[in-house]
């Protein structure tokens, strides 16, 4: 019996010795960095998968056609052409990639802090915030449906995602990393490493993470943000009972001759994806903001800004290049008062001929804005990680 319980009690001993290794061990190795599951094999809400593993576009409006395939024209007009053709591996690691901290100098901010899922994937600013909390000259635009666009940026001086993206990672005042930082940084990460790698199976495991793959795993993912199922795309698509009488009333002031709104901002995108001078103010004390002439060499293109999309425009505010309009209601009274009222007296602009004295009354006004809430729509929103790779915890913002 003697031997017995002293058997009995090494046992226990040597399992409690055991379980404190195991402990320490592990919450050694842990501390940082938590695995994650296997990438997701399913495609996002609008695309399907096809027999080559590629998540492709679906929506009713590939059902109408679209003149000269620009994707601009009436209600029952089809779509330009958009990115898709992406793995739903690479949607999912530009997903994490795009949620993390890590993909900054310092760890201090992820594309999600400009472009926050709660905001229209904006940020809710006047103008955003950049390294060491410097004050940007530009709002951030939303990011829904810019899978569809052909130039990047207020000033469109980016034609691809993946230049945009390179643009702003490697930005001295945005995220203010540098290529040599960031491939250190993630090759460094087993979890990282261990994604890529599932990503994109044609390469060696082994082989270390490439900035091409970074780039092109976030153009995937910012391609699936897609947002075309709004009360006004459900009219479009024959649902008339979607809006009210005063939306109705609002989208046919949007589309008349006097207004012209639909001119610029055309359905379905509702932009035309085009440039134009509107002569809207700069914040206080600010002088004019060049805008495209300067990636362009363009001095005809002096104020003119990429004409922004509306879907979700309401749950961007403020509004304008530079945030100068707190409310919409701000936003669409301005085209009311005056050719160019707003020029600097010492700028020639060639405003858009588009922007006259339509006179509008504050009734037309206000319907105008009742129609322009009639297009949020964020029925596709990705789910946002619960975790991620670098272990960096998810900020209130992002969260």
């Amino acid at each position: 019996m003697e031997n017995k319980s002293t058997l009995l009690k090494l046992s226990i001993i040597g399992l409690l010795f055991s379980g404190l290794l195991l402990f320490f061990f592990s919450s050694d190795s842990s501390e940082s960095y938590t695995d994650l599951a296997a990438l997701n094999c399913h495609c996002p809400p609008g695309f399907k998968l096809n027999e080559d593993n590629k998540c492709i576009s679906k929506n009713l409006y590939q059902q109408y056609d679209s003149p000269n395939n620009q994707g601009v024209g009436g209600l029952q007009t089809g779509l330009p052409v958009v990115r898709d053709g992406f793995t739903p591996q690479e949607i999912d690691l530009g997903r994490y990639l795009f949620f993390d901290p890590v993909m900054s100098i310092d760890g201090s901010m992820s594309c999600a802090t400009c472009h926050e899922p709660n905001k229209g994937f904006s940020d809710g600013l006047p103008t955003s915030i950049g390294k060491d909390n410097l004050k940007l000259d530009r709002a951030a635009p939303t990011l829904w449906n810019v899978g569809y666009l052909k130039r990047l940026f207020w000033d469109g001086r980016a034609a691809t995602l993946e230049e945009q993206m390179e643009m702003t990672l490697f930005s001295e005042v945005e995220m203010a990393n540098n290529p040599e930082n960031l491939l250190n940084t993630l090759n460094n990460i087993d979890n990282y490493r261990k994604l890529f790698a599932e990503a994109y199976p044609e390469r060696d495991k082994k082989e270390d993470i490439e900035l091409p793959e970074i780039f092109k795993a976030l153009a995937a993912f910012q391609s699936s943000l897609i947002s075309l199922n709004s009360k006004y795309d459900q009219y479009a698509h024959g649902y008339h009972a979607a809006l009210n009488e005063k939306e109705i009333e609002g989208m046919n002031v949007f589309r008349s001759f006097v207004a012209r709104c639909a001119e610029c901002h055309t359905p379905p995108l509702f932009t035309n994806q085009q440039f134009a001078v509107i002569g809207s103010p700069e914040p206080d004390g600010l002088p004019l903001d060049p805008g495209a002439e300067i990636p362009f060499a363009d001095k005809s293109m002096r104020g003119a800004f990429k004409v922004p999309t509306l879907r979700n425009i309401d749950l961007t505010a403020p509004y304008m290049h530079s945030g100068k309009f707190e409310t919409l209601r701000e936003a669409v009274e301005f085209y009311t008062k005056g050719r160019g009222h707003a020029v600097p007296k010492d700028e020639k602009l060639y405003i858009h001929w588009h922007i006259w004295e339509p006179e509008l009354s504050d009734y037309e006004l206000d319907r105008l804005v009742d129609f322009l809430k009639t297009l949020n729509d964020e029925s596709f929103m990705p789910k946002m990680p619960e975790t991620l790779p670098s272990g960096i915890k998810l900020t209130n913002q992002q969260t």
